[in-house]
This record gives structure tokens, sequence and C-alpha cells, in this order.
């Protein structure tokens, strides 16, 4: 498929970005560099959380040039010891958290017939647990703050019911019950918390694994937009959802998809 992302210099700049604190979890690669890398480019100030040392060092030493250089927290988010210490040493480097992007995630496929119980424990506690404590973490600092914003990354792998992983599914379905449970209670803050939910996102990691020639083609048939979606079409909703463009917004599925549901 030919691309054509638009030049760098074509895309938004956020004024409300600069120098706000942003913490993103799962930011070594993938979707989460993509959010490490604009929102660092917005003037942001950046702690990202994974456990990939090798791939966040390649992304800071491609980073080039930015106003703050983010910080890399080795951090297993499905330990909660260790993501609550993480949180804490983020709000050291970066200042009280304004903008939580609940990116980490695992989509591994998986068989219904073959799930054990440990194995639904371990896939809730990456595509869902860290997401509800490393929000509860962060509240305190966007109230005296005086608001703030929560992403939450959902998926429309469960709108399309895909099959291959139904644990999967499950937990990035319930991505939506927690924005909706807790949209309200947030909003008396001026906390804003929404979904934002990628469909099929090309990574390298996509590419290595499961794009051939027959999802080439169901892309072609099932996207509504010609050409594959990139992480950068997920960072870039994710930079108007964090900044105050979209201080009225909360409660929401914001979907970047090129058009499949």
């Amino acid at each position: 498929m030919t691309e054509t992302t638009p030049p760098a210099g074509a895309m938004a700049r956020y004024p409300s970005l600069a120098g706000r604190s942003v913490l993103i979890t799962g930011g070594a690669t993938g979707i989460g560099a993509s959010f490490v890398e604009h929102f660092a480019r917005q003037g942001a100030r950046v702690a990202f959380l994974d456990i990939d040392d090798a791939g966040a060092k390649d992304l800071l030493d491609g980073l080039g040039a930015v106003e703050h250089v983010p910080v890399h927290l080795r951090c297993d988010v499905t330990d909660l010891d260790a993501l609550h210490a993480a949180i804490a040493d983020a709000r050291r480097h970066v200042g009280p958290i304004a903008v939580l992007v609940n990116n980490a995630a695992n989509d591994g496929r998986h068989g219904f017939g073959d799930t054990t119980p440990a194995d639904f424990e371990r896939n809730m506690a990456v595509n869902l647990r860290h997401q509800y404590f490393a929000t509860q973490a962060v509240v305190a600092d966007m109230r005296a703050l005086g608001g703030g914003s929560v992403i939450c990354l959902g998926s429309t792998g469960w709108m399309i019911k895909n099959a291959g992983y139904p644990m999967y599914a499950m937990a990035k379905s319930a991505v939506h019950g927690l924005v909706n449970g807790l949209a309200r209670e947030l909003g008396a803050d001026r906390i804003r918390i929404n979904a934002l939910v990628p469909g099929w996102v090309i990574t390298e990691k996509q590419r290595r694994l499961w794009l051939d020639a027959e999802g080439e083609a169901q892309i072609r048939r099932a996207q509504c937009l010609p050409g594959h979606l990139q992480a950068e079409d997920l960072a870039r909703a994710a930079l108007f959802l964090a900044a105050d463009d979209s201080r009225m917004c909360t409660g929401q599925d914001f979907i970047v998809d090129g058009g499949w549901v």
C-alpha cells in the first residue's frame, strides 16, 4: 500500500502542552513510542514506563533535539507495588502528573479452550488492571493542578468480533466501562477521561507477526480509507485529548481506525 503521511510541520501545535507533565505506560515501542515522541516534540515533560530497556534506549537515541528529554523508568505494570513506585518516581522527574496515557497492553493470541485461571489473571493485569490503578494514583495530582486528562487505550478488536484473543477482547471492552464509570466522578474536579480506540495499527510487531497477504486484503476490504493506520495517527489524537482544546470532552470513545468499525 502507498502511504501518504503528512510532513511533521503540517501537523497541529498545542501550546497548552508545553511544559505539561505526561506519564505514558508501555512507551518504549510501537504506539507508545509514538506517544512519547509526539508529546516530547510538543514541549511536554514526559516520563514513560516500560520493561523494554533496549527499545527505550533506541527511542531516546533517535529522538533528536527536544526541549525536555523524556525519562524512561523501568517498570512491569502488572506489579502494582512497582507501578506505584514508578509513578512516584515519575512525579519527582516531571512534576505532578497532568496527563496519563494508559497504553501498556499485550494482544498475544490465545485459545479460549486452553485458558487457565493463571492465564486469565496475567492477561487482565497487563491489559486492564494497571489502567485502573495508575489512574487512581494520579488523581490527587490532577486535582491539585485544577484538572487533567486520562487517556485509556481501548481497541476495535472486540467491536468487530475478531477471534483469537478472547481475554484481550474482554479486557479492552472493559476499558470503555472504566471510562464511563469514572467520567462523572472525576469530572467534578475537571479531570477528563476518554478512551482512545485504535483499529489495526501496523506497527513493526504487527508486520512481523500477523500482517500477511490476507491481512492486506482485509484492510482493503474493511477500511473506508486506503493505506495503513500508523502509530502517529493515534499519537495525534492523543495530543488533542491531552490539550486544553478538548477541555469539554470526557467519557467518550475516540475511534481512529480508518473507518473500519
